[in-house]
């Protein structure tokens, strides 16, 4: 347990987006996407997802999306929802959901559910949820998470003082209680282990330090083994062996996760964005885009996700 609030320690939390949504149409979002986490909790109506064999979220139930995986998800009922590509659905959200702006309407709408986004980063680094390669899942109705995200979509809404000091320490809350309910239900036991071993890897955490801060230049396996003092033919195997990735797909995630923060904050043209984030090659750059989120650079910076609507 100690390893486990040492982790918790080392965790940088930050809120993104917090919505309350309406379910105006069903629909199946097809390979739903975003580099942050979402955490989903159901008033009424129906939520489900995965695409093999699908999961029904009941009413009071959260479902829990870790940042950076690909997931089928069913907003409405599954016979009648309209299945659309990540891309539809980001052009034409409108036509599907509607955001509430009104606290006092919470949990009281029909077919409609809570949202909240953030990251949650080891050293303020590495995602911790991404790491440990969990798959979307299901927290079974916990009344203290869920008056957690009422008080996080309230305090949203409001203008008042102290909201952003509020909505911090909540978040912060609500990720420790999602760490708490994995190990109480004793879920991805073996991931867990992992990360308590190589978060305490001073020389991971210093590859880790230096792909953030360097996310333009240079991460040739070769500058990474002179970061680690290992050498060059062995820093893919031991990367590897403490993540389970190799370093080379860590860094595309982590330089189209900065591409996909810059596209959402910043005016830079995508030439730009892509060259800051290491390709010289725009072209490239596009198209591993689309590839990785499904839709292109430009519609990403205009239809911005379901957490941003």
């Amino acid at each position: 347990m100690e390893d486990y609030n040492k982790i918790i320690e080392s965790l940088g939390v930050k809120f993104v987006k917090a919505r309350h949504i309406r379910i105006l149409q069903p629909i199946t979002i097809k390979n739903f996407y975003d580099v942050q986490n979402s955490l989903t909790i159901l008033y009424d109506g129906e939520v489900s997802f995965g695409s093999e064999e699908s999961q029904k979220v009941e009413e009071g139930d959260m479902l829990f999306i870790p940042g950076g995986k690909h997931a089928t998800v069913t907003y409405g009922n599954t016979v009648t929802a309209k299945t659309v590509s990540n891309e539809e659905f980001m052009t034409n959200r409108d036509n599907y959901i509607e955001a509430g702006h009104d606290p006092a309407l919470i949990g009281k709408l029909p077919n409609s559910f809570g949202l909240i986004s953030f990251e949650a980063k080891v050293f303020d680094t590495v995602n911790f949820f991404t790491s440990l390669d969990v798959p979307p899942f299901l927290i079974k109705r916990d009344d203290q998470i869920a008056i957690t995200i009422n008080q996080i979509l309230t305090e949203d809404m409001l203008d008042t003082p102290g909201k952003g000091r509020i909505i911090k320490i909540k978040t912060e809350e609500v990720v420790i209680e999602i760490i708490r309910y994995i190990l109480k239900n004793k879920l991805f036991v073996e991931q867990l282990v992992t990360n308590s071993t190589y978060f305490k890897d001073p020389r991971l955490i210093d590859i880790f330090a230096y792909i953030k801060d360097n996310l333009g230049g240079d991460l040739s396996n070769k500058v990474l083994a002179n970061v680690a003092n290992v050498s060059e033919d062995y820093v893919g195997q031991y990367f590897k062996m403490l993540t389970g990735i190799n370093p080379q797909d860590y860094i595309e995630y982590q330089r189209m996760e900065k591409a996909v923060d810059l596209l959402r904050t910043s005016k830079k043209s995508i030439r730009a964005i892509g060259s800051d984030v290491g390709y010289k090659d725009t072209a490239y750059f596009c198209r591993r885009f689309k590839m990785m989120f499904g839709i292109p650079a430009g519609k990403m910076r205009r239809r911005e996700s379901l957490m941003n609507v």
